[in-house]
Order: C-alpha cells, then structure tokens, then sequence
C-alpha cells in the first residue's frame, strides 16, 4: 500500500511539475513566470501587433489592464506568429522578429528572424513594481530596464534645453513644461525603437529624482561645516548686503519653495552668491541639476560649469557632472543675478551609479496600471520611425502654405497692426504664407471667448479676407483656458468639464488687476467636441486658417511645483492628473483635428502647440520649443532639440527665431550701440538656421521681430535674413517633396547624422549640424562674431559648398569660413535638388521652370512630389511624382515617366539641368554656362550631361 501512496504522490508531482506556466491566446503569449518575487512580474504578455513591432505587458498581478492606449492606433491586420519551446524559454516568431521570453523569470529577448540578438531585458527581466494609490485608485510605479551595447547612441524623448544629442548613458526626466517637450520613445543606432506607453511623470536613465546638496557634507566659506554662505546682496550697483545666512539646499525651484527666500529681500536690482565647499562621502560620476533664471554662473574648484540667462518667469535647466573622491572638498561658487523681480534658482544632484548601470536602458513611470511598452525594428533609423507612425498614427503632408515663411511678434495688438504689416511684406516683396495672430486678441476680461475686442479689431472678418486676399493665410492662439464667469467657461462648468482647483484657490493670472480661471479638461470627448465648437462658431466660421494651441503642458499655473500642477488637472476625465500627467496636449489636439476634419473634410488641418507627445503627428501638429531666450546659448540649445525632437517620430518642428524672451540689453539697444549690434547678428545667425527648420517661423518679445524692423534694408543683417527667406522659397520643389515624403514614407525632413551615416562613429555625439533632407548639411553659427566655424564632412563620399560649388573630402573636421551674411551649407556627392523661381508665396507660378541642380561623383536619386497644395485628396491617390536618376558611369540623367495625377496638376513642365562637378563647380542660384532644357511632357526622358 506505501508503495501505491508513492507511486502516486510521485505521480502528482510529475504532473504538476509538467504543467504549462504560459498560453497562447489569439493574439498574445501570456507567461506567469515561476521565480517571479515580490515586486516583480508575476504575468507578461507578448503581443505581436506587426511583423517588426512587438508589444510586452508585464503586470504586478496575474491579470491586465483593458484600457486602450492613448498613444496608439489600431492596426487593421493581425498577425500571424508562432510559438515554440526550447527548454525553460518560449520563442514566439512573425515573419521578421523572434522573441525569446524565460519561463523562469520573464526575461525577454528581441532578435531579427534569424535570431540575431538586437535587444535584451536586464537579468530577470529588468522590471520593477511599487505600490501607489492615489485619489483612493491603487496603481503601481513602474520600472523596466534593458541591456545597452556599447557602440550605439540613442536618440529622441522629444525636445529638452540642456544641449545634449546621444542619450546614451544620460538621464532626463519626462514631463511638459514650458519649452521642454516629453515623448517616451528612443531610437538606436542599432536600428531599434522602444515607446514606453505611459502617461505619468516618467524618467529616462537613473529612476531617482535629483536630491538637495545636503546629501554632501557642506563648508560655509569660513570652513565651518553645515552648509554653504548665502550673501544677499539687495543693490547691485553698490554691492549693499541685505543678509549673509547658512544654507544647506538651494531650493528656490517654484512658487512655493521661494517663499522661503530672506523675507522683505528686494530682487530688482539684486545679487546672491552661494559659496563654499562640499564633500561627497561616496566616489565618482555625480551629475549636477542646475535650474537658473536671470544671469546665472557656477563654478567647481574654479571650472566655469554653466553660464546662462533666462528670462525671470520663465526657468531653465543646465546640466554638467563632475568626477568626485569621497572626504575630498570641492569649492563652489554660484553667482546668480535675478534680473529683476522674484525669480527661480536651484541645484541638485545624482549620487554616483556604476557605469554599467548608467550606460543601461531604463523607463520609470510614478504611476500606471502596468508595464507598456514596443519593441521596432527595421534595417536603418528610418524604418525605426516608420513602425513607430504604423503604431502611433501617419503624420500628414503639410498644407504647401505652411513650408512657406511664417511672420508673428507677441503680439499684434490691433487689427491694423496685423494689416500694416502684411501690406509691408508685399511692398517689400519679402516672401510670406502666414501672419499670426497670438494671444489678447479678446476682450481684457473674457479669456477663452475666442471672440475679437471690436475695439481694437473692428472687422475681424475684413481682416482674415484682408489676409487670403494677398495670398497668404492667418493663424490664431487658441488656448485651453476660461475665466470664471464668461459664457464659455459655464458651459464647461455645467458638465463638469473644467478644473476647479484654480478656481477653489481663486488664483489670479497676470493680466491687470488679475483675473481667476482655468482649463477645460481635455480627457473628455465631451468636452473637447464643445471646446471645437466654440472655435468653430467664432472663428472658423470666419475664415481662420489654422490653429495655435498654446500653453498644453497644460500650463495653469506658470511655476507651480510638480505636486501642485498635478492638484490644478485634478481630476480627468480618464482618471488621477498623476497617471495622466503628461497627455493633455495630445488630447487637446485630438479634438481640434478631429473637429475640423468632421466640419470641413476637404481642406488640411494645421496646428502649432507648445507641447507635445507620442502619436501628435497624426493630427497635423507641429510642435515648437516654446519661450525660449535670446541668447546664443539658447539658440545652440535649438540645433539638438529640434533633431531629437524630430528622430522622437514627429516630423513637425520650429522655434521661435531670435528666441522670444528679450534680455533687457536689447530691449533697451539703442542704434549704434554694442547691444544693437549683437541683436542684428543673433537674429540674422538665427534667421539662417530657422530657414532650414521644417517650419521657418519667426516670433518673439519686443523688439519687432520684421526684419525692417530688425534693420535697415542696406544692412547685412537684412541683406542676408531676405537672402535665406528667398531661398527658402527657391527650394519649395525640394521642401515639399520632403514633405510628401514625410506621408508616403514615414520620411524625417530634420535629420541627425547618425540617421544616414550611422557607420560613422564621429558624428554619433554632433548635436550642431544636421541634415535637411537627404542632400542639405546644415551647420548653424551659434557664438557671436564668429565668422568660422568647425564643421565635419561625414565619411561615405564628399561635399560641395552650396555657395560656390568647392569640392570637399568627407571623413574630416575642417574650420569654414562663415560670413556674417552666410552660415555654411554644403550638399552631399550624389545629389539632386529641385530648385524653383523666385516667388512671393507657395502656390505662385505654380507652372514656371525648374531647376534641377545634379552633383555628380555618385549616383544620386530624386523623387519630385506634387499634389494640389491645401486638401486631404492626396489620401485618396491625388497627387504625382517624378523620378530622376542619375548615373555617375553614364553621365546621365533619366527623368522617368510621371506617376500618378492630380486636377490642377501641371501637365507639361521645363526642366533645367544644371550640372556641378569637382572639375565644374556651380553656385546655387548662380549662372551655369551649360544648362541643358528639357520640356517634359510626362514621359521618361533621358539627358545626356
């Protein structure tokens, strides 16, 4: 009988031991791994929604969420994958990816489909779960880290100020702000993608917040232990000392952390210097936070770290590290100048990682229901992307008018204002698509009426048809905010639909005396359809053209602590602010995009929001970096921002050229002055490299931003702003066809290096050059009076200079000579680029010549794109291409027959090929002896050169 008994216990085990701890369900693999501990995955789903794009789900239970993402799309065709077991692991196959996840421990591995590995989770699955309930709703902090190799770069996490391209190694935290933009996506130079689906407030790199400097042992500037010397100085002019304390955090970040500055301290002529030594009781790396408005310098044992402005109200970040030794002292000094009224100032710190543990990749959010993320793959950074917008939506071909020249100042304050300006502009004959029309356009206290004040714009209708009468277009600031009491905000109130703990605190805003409000919430579908409605009835309706959304971080409270901001959007439609953090503008967009398209499907949305996330391409957005300073340091900031922003998936960017906050220098500049001098010059170097943004669109503070009111028309500085405006417009054929490419290719127009020279290690961490398009390197002059500047020619073929046609070597670092009035630009060996006449706007002399400028040295390739210029007919198959080819052994080039066709499309074209060669150079835009003209009537054509 004791041997039945064991047989049979023997028997149980063996069956128990033997049962599956995975299923496969219709469209996912589920695994509960067996040595799941506490605070890790005790479930992980494999869903492949692509054959290159992979979703994993890990859960802190053994079930999960069935919300839908906010930042994907529905895919319309499932895929076919297969499952198979070796050993203790599970390998699920689509035609292209293999997935290896560990029944042990859910460890999960990418490979291609012959099981080459591209990227792994961290040992035992690199994923972490802490409790957190919020609003009485139990969610969880979440954490997944990935093994990094160490020969590739990362890039993207939309748009940050702190200057910095490879994000290899590096840390950001990921929330919206004022000029900083988050999206939770990286490329790999190993041609991968990762999109971290969460909404919360997020941090790439080490999972920790940055922590005060009493984490040091702190020296005040007598060597007495126990924090740094604080000098108030409350007149500058006279060095007058107000107080001299001991602080051991500077911790002035926002609203509520300045109240604890010395009481009665006067800021408008102030000065405020922090010194002292601090000892770390830990060696190595520590990575330094400094969060400055006004002038502001630090130094480390007598290293200048960061010396950098901004405006008062509107703080930046700069970062720096420095290699410490434990019981070692460091002498520090920062000097801060508020540059009138209370201001923001602050320095944190990261204790040292281990390299490897700083080099991994890893995604921390403060609060979801689960782990989300996608896994993409392709063969170079561009299919990267282009499975990042099959996931997250296609973003659109861009009405023509919007490639054009965009004029705008904060702000025009009348109706004339607006008119007199646009008229200038075509007196002048300065090319121009868009005038713009910001913010305080309504009545003073009537926020969000979206309403004209007929006091100082009589006619707006007149206006708007004042505008489409000299062929350009207008765009108006639309903003998610109401003030109590106007008609406008009731509505929202009485479903619910605005946030009211800006009102329950009755804060007041900064129009004079003051007024109280807030925003609607953009979560709920209700609310954002009665939001279009509004703008449909009293502006749309009159012939508005396109829309700016400002403020959609959402900013409620300029300077408000992160907790606060979080109370101020509390709650949403979906659910707590903590969870749904960082969305809004998304939202926000989503209604405006999906309001138009129902009101008006034929004509093409355009929106310009300050702040962004995952998936705003596809509705018609393009983001700018918001109210950046006119500084040089600012400008420079720009270049690596709008690539990384650009390689997040959103093609769609611009800045506001000159920057939009004014120091007081060149408020006050008079002419002849050394402050007027800098200001023409830090507009023009500006206005060279903006012309090469996707958007070129300038705006700021006054001074005016009209570049007669900039300078003189016999200066350099006008000179050479209107020199890259007509360019601009010369290169529309070029421009647009990248466009169209954004669309039917996924294409990026702003490009970092490593996108088309990745076999190039040297160009993997050069934030200051850029490509526009596949043939233009666009190298920005950031220092003022430089008139050189260090450029390097990627390897893989040579360069012509597009000025004079000067042949250069790729794969070397030379100094160049940047003029005053021309920022160095060089086009790549095997190219074509269209080049059209010179035009007042878009859409002008739709059928004239066109230049085909071929750089010979390599076979080179151009695909022309042309559509009717304003509709979504292109959608439906409306447009044409033309192929050119050219053939570096034939000294050819083939212009193929056109494909496709479109109603207003010019059927018989002259064509006018300008050769340029090492032996022949050519300008652009400069007499070429032998140009040979072609008259194409849509069929293939070959051109003997």
């Amino acid at each position: 009988m004791k041997q039945v008994f064991l047989f049979l216990l023997i028997g149980i085990l063996a069956v128990s031991c033997s049962q599956k701890n995975w299923e496969k369900t219709q469209d996912a693999v589920i695994v509960y791994p067996q040595k799941a501990g506490e605070q890790q995955a005790q479930a992980i789903k494999i869903t492949p929604v692509h054959d290159e794009i992979i979703k994993v789900s890990a859960s802190a239970t053994k079930s999960f969420s069935t919300k839908e993402s906010l930042i994907t799309v529905p895919l319309e065709e499932a895929v076919s994958f297969q499952v198979e077991e070796d050993g203790e692991n599970l390998i699920i196959s689509t035609a292209k990816t293999k997935v290896e996840v560990s029944t042990l421990t859910g460890e999960v591995l990418f490979m291609d489909e012959n099981g080459n590995p591209i990227l792994q989770e961290k040992e035992d699955g690199g994923k972490s779960f802490g409790p957190i309930e919020v609003d009485g709703v139990s969610a969880w902090s979440t954490r997944q880290v990935f093994e990094s190799s160490d020969d590739e770069a990362l890039y993207g996490l939309g748009q940050h100020q702190a200057d910095e391209m490879n994000y290899k190694g590096k840390n950001e935290e990921l929330f919206q702000y004022n000029t900083k933009v988050s999206v939770p996506f990286i490329v790999s130079t190993n041609n991968y993608g990762l999109l971290w689906d969460n909404y919360s407030l997020s941090r790439f790199g080490d999972p920790r917040p940055y922590g005060q400097i009493d984490q040091f042992k702190l020296y005040d500037a007598e060597g007495n232990e126990g924090g740094l010397t604080a000098t108030y100085i409350d007149n500058n002019e006279n060095d007058h000392v107000y107080t001299i304390r001991t602080e051991s955090t500077i911790d002035y970040e926002n609203l509520e952390t300045i109240e604890n500055f010395p009481e009665g301290f006067d800021f408008n002529h102030a000065r405020i210097v922090w010194e002292g030594d601090i000892e770390p009781t830990e060696s190595g790396i520590f990575r330094f936070l400094l969060y400055y408005a006004g002038y502001t310098k630090i130094w480390v044992n007598g290293e200048l770290m960061a010396d950098k402005w901004r405006t008062a109200w509107n703080p930046s970040v700069a970062k720096f590290q420095y290699d410490m030794k434990a019981g070692e002292k460091y002498h520090v000094k920062l000097d801060w100048i508020p540059d009138g009224g209370v201001s923001y100032i602050g320095l944190k710190a990261l204790s040292p990682v281990e390299p490897d543990v700083q080099n991994d990749i890893s995604f921390y959010s403060e609060m979801g229901d689960q782990i989300d993320y996608f896994f993409m793959k392709g063969n170079s950074m561009d299919d990267v992307i282009s499975r990042y917008r099959t996931l997250t939506g296609k973003a659109q071909v861009m009405p023509k008018w919007a490639m054009g020249f965009w004029q705008s100042r904060e702000r025009y304050k009348t109706q004339e204002e607006l008119e007199s300006t646009l008229k200038e502009f075509r007196e002048r004959e300065i090319p121009i698509d868009n005038i713009v029309q910001d913010w305080s356009y309504w009545e003073v206290d009537k926020w969000g009426s979206q309403e004209f004040d007929k006091a100082r714009f009589p006619d707006a209708k007149g206006m708007i048809d004042m505008v489409h009468d000299n062929n350009a277009r207008i765009l108006i600031s639309v903003w998610p905010k109401f003030y109590l009491g106007t008609e406008h905000y009731n509505e929202f109130d009485k479903n619910g639909w605005m946030y009211k703990q800006a009102i329950n605190d009755s804060i007041r805003d900064w129009i004079y005396p003051g007024y109280i409000g807030s925003f609607y919430d953009a979560y709920s579908e209700g609310a954002r359809k009665l939001f279009w409605e509004q703008i449909n009835e009293h502006l749309y309706s009159m012939g508005i053209d396109s829309w700016w959304l400002d403020a959609t971080e959402p900013d409620i409270l300029s300077n408000a602590s992160i907790d606060y901001r979080k109370e101020l959007m509390n709650p949403t439609a979906l659910g707590s602010s903590t969870q749904y953090f960082n969305a809004f503008a998304l939202m926000n967009a989503k209604g405006i995009y999906e309001g138009q398209r129902e009101e008006n499907p034929k004509d093409r949305v355009f929106i310009l929001t300050r702040s962004g996330f995952a998936g705003m391409q596809r509705y018609g957005t393009t983001t700018w970096s918001g109210d950046i300073g006119t500084t040089w340091e600012d400008m420079k900031a720009q270049i690596s921002a709008g690539i990384n922003f650009s390689m997040s998936g959103l093609p769609y960017w611009t800045m506001d050229i000159g920057g939009f906050c004014v120091q007081k220098k060149f408020e006050r500049a008079t002419e002849g002055s050394e402050a007027m001098k800098e200001w023409r010059e830090l507009n023009t170097r500006w206005y060279q490299f903006g012309a090469f943004a996707p958007l070129f669109r300038v705006h700021g503070q006054y001074p005016y931003r009209e570049i007669y009111n900039i300078a003189p028309v016999n200066h350099p500085a006008y000179k050479s702003m209107l020199y890259y405006n007509k360019l601009r417009y010369r290169l529309m054929p070029y421009i647009y066809s990248l466009t169209g490419a954004v669309y039917h290719d996924d294409y990026t127009i702003m490009r970092g290096l490593a996108m088309d020279f990745s076999d190039d290690r040297r160009v993997l961490n050069i934030g200051d050059q850029f490509m526009f398009g596949q043939s233009l390197l666009v190298c920005p002059v950031y220092e003022y009076e430089a008139t050189k500047r260090d450029v390097y020619f990627p390897n893989n073929g040579g360069w012509y200079n597009l000025y004079t046609g000067e042949f250069l070597a790729g794969g070397q670092k030379l100094s160049v000579e940047a003029p005053y009035e021309r920022m160095p630009l060089f086009v790549r060996e095997g190219s074509i680029i269209p080049v059209g006449p010179e035009i007042q706007y878009t859409d002008e002399k739709k059928g004239a010549p066109i230049d085909i400028y071929v750089y010979t040295g390599k076979d080179a390739s151009f695909k022309l794109y042309e559509d009717e210029g304003t509709t979504y007919a292109y959608e439906g198959g409306e447009f044409s291409t033309i192929e050119f080819s050219y053939s570096e052994s034939d000294n050819s080039l083939v212009i193929g027959a056109r494909n496709g066709e479109y109603p207003e499309m010019v059927k018989n074209r002259e064509f006018r090929i300008i050769k340029v060669s090492r032996e022949q150079p050519v300008a652009m835009l400069g007499k070429a002896n032998d140009a040979k003209t072609v008259n194409y009537q849509g069929e293939k054509i070959t051109v003997e050169l």
